[in-house]
């Protein structure tokens, strides 16, 4: 829990103040009952009715004053828990942003979601209520015992023993209770799971008619969360009724002995109606702690998860320094490479070794799983070889600072990801500073054109995700994107899939048109595509199985020649 305390340094004043106002809040309450003793004894009692209707008034101005105390602890508290939260939320996305591909992978999505987002929540809430009622509570517990003290030992004994006894109560239920809560939040945890599941992947699911089994697996689930809310509830049931059971034995002994003293004139029945307002204090103010001590609870499985998070190193680092200039022909050089995933049962490759020189055309073609977004993947440093080395310009990847090196290449991933927003602020992902005229220029050569004109412009809404755009559509923006920074090095992996078989040679006729002459890497399940590469690299188990030309290949290479007749059949034969 030290670490929450760094993102609250920022509201030392605000955590000081909180606290302070709420117990002079306290303070107020609990010279309520003596204000009431007053009324009865000398107001009632006595038949002064001024003195009624200045303690009424005396009342009134604790109630307002109290109203005011309260009011400015919740602003305070509620200050520096936002401020808290916010900065708790930057510091974890800033984390995240520098993650490697593999934390990420090892982490996953919905991980990361729930870290932003509930367990942030969590601590939030559970800060403001700490500084509401931390001291709050204990004092009007106490300061009640004390108050009775002052009035009278003998009742106040009575106070000793019901606090102990419902501190038993309160805290023991707790301890039931707590762990039974996370088992609740666990099962809420599979129930949201399976709604995810099966509102994601809803056509599978209907297109496989297994519209019963999933509705039956939720249900199993949903009772499964029942049950343990049952058990919890039922635990957590009995705190109120014990309480009260006590406070009221509590009371009645209370009075009775409050009676007896009355008549014997040891008390006044105002003494005895400010200690049953102070025992009532009590009761409201423990069950208040037992509540918070599970909230704190709750916020400290929250940020023990966060911590979690913000503890992971990132598996890449990268240097201040920018890479040594070298002056070489060479584009993108692999020597001896290796890729082992975490987690993964082999080598996604093994001893990959080629070298692209500058401005020319490298196709990357194999069996579905055969390593080819593996490899490309390398030349960005998404990931870091497990052997070999990955050169770029004639340096090492790890040699250069991450923001130049990817600043060289332009990446058109598998998935197509646009972002809500318009399609130039889209397209201004590469090149903030771009001109319309550079994005025209990139749309046209991406064969983007009608799809920007028939949504109307650059200033046209894309949704998230690109949800109003087809998959070709998308394809050919994210092209675009890539094209407006004029990258050195071009890498287009399978992102062409969805394209016809025209635009995608209008593609890449544009592209091998472009006046600056980038290096490109094609990756595609097609040999149509990549036939006129200058060089091929085929790919087999994470293995290269070819290297050369479509026409050298065919000759030499077993798997491209299977690939390529597979496509084009009796014709590749002839």
């Amino acid at each position: 829990m030290n670490g929450m305390l760094k993102y609250l340094k920022k509201y030392r004043k605000e955590c000081v103040l909180a606290p302070l106002f709420k117990m002079l809040e306290a303070s107020f309450e609990l010279m309520v009952p003596l204000v009431m003793k007053v009324i009865i004894d000398q107001g009632i009692g006595g038949g002064d009715r001024g003195m009624v209707v200045r303690m009424v008034l005396v009342m009134v101005a604790l109630g307002l004053i109290g109203l005011a105390s309260s009011v400015t602890a919740q602003y305070f508290s509620a200050r520096a828990a936002t401020g808290f939260a916010t900065g708790v939320r930057h510091a974890l996305f800033e984390h995240l942003q520098k993650l490697s591909f593999s934390n990420m992978d090892a982490l996953g999505t919905s991980t990361m979601i729930t870290r932003m987002t509930s367990d942030v929540n969590l601590t939030q809430t559970g800060v403001n209520m700490t500084l509401r009622l931390f001291l709050r509570s204990p004092f009007v517990v106490f300061g009640a015992m004390i108050m009775a003290f002052t009035i009278d030992l003998r009742c106040a004994l009575i106070f000793a023993a019901v606090i102990a006894a419902l501190s038993a109560v309160v805290f023991g239920i707790m301890a039931v209770n707590i762990p039974m809560m996370k088992g609740v939040q666990r099962a809420l945890e599979g129930v949201l799971g399976a709604t995810r599941e099966n509102l994601t992947g809803a056509r599978v699911i209907r297109a496989f008619c297994k519209e019963d089994a999933q509705f039956a697996e939720f249900v199993q689930k949903n009772r499964e969360l029942t049950a343990r809310q049952k058990r919890a509830g039922w635990v957590s049931g009995l705190m109120n009724p014990l309480t009260y059971l006590l406070i009221n034995f509590a009371i009645a002994w209370l009075i009775y002995t409050g009676a007896v003293q009355v008549s014997m004139g040891a008390l006044t029945p105002g003494e005895v109606v400010a200690l049953y307002n102070y025992m009532s204090q009590i009761l409201v103010e423990l069950i208040k702690l037992a509540n918070l001590i599970v909230t704190m609870n709750k916020a400290a499985a929250g940020w023990n998860r966060i911590a979690d998070v913000l503890a992971i190193q990132p598996d890449m680092v990268s240097p201040d320094a920018p890479a040594p200039a070298i002056a070489c022909d060479e584009a993108v050089r692999f020597d001896h490479v290796s890729l082992h995933y975490k987690n993964a049962g082999g080598e996604s490759l093994t001893d990959v070794s080629f070298t692209a020189l500058k401005g020319q055309t490298i196709g990357v073609i194999g069996g579905t799983g055969s390593g080819k977004t593996s490899v490309v993947g390398l030349i960005p440093r998404f990931y870091d070889a497990t052997s070999g080395t990955v050169s770029v310009g004639g340096a090492d990847v790890r040699d250069w600072p991450e923001d130049e090196l990817r600043g060289r290449i332009g990446f058109v991933l598998q998935k197509a990801v646009l972002f809500k927003g318009t399609i130039r602020d889209n397209l201004r992902w590469g090149k903030p500073d771009a001109t319309d005229a550079e994005l025209e220029d990139a749309i046209r050569i991406a064969q983007a054109g009608d799809v920007v004109a028939a949504k109307g412009g650059l200033d046209a809404e894309i949704e998230q995700n690109g949800r109003n755009l087809s998959g070709g559509q998308r394809q050919r923006l994210t092209i675009a994107r890539a094209l407006v920074r004029r990258p050195e090095i071009l890498v287009l992996d399978d992102s062409a899939s969805a394209l016809d078989q025209a635009t995608d040679l209008n593609l890449r006729r544009a592209i091998r048109g472009l006046d600056y002459h980038p290096t490109v890497f094609i990756v595609s399940q097609r040999t149509a595509s990549i036939r006129n590469a200058d060089q091929i690299l085929v790919l087999d188990d994470g293995r290269v199985v070819g290297l050369g030309t479509h026409d050298g290949l065919i000759e030499s290479c077993p798997v491209y020649r299977e690939i390529y007749e597979s496509q084009y059949g009796g014709e590749a034969s002839a």
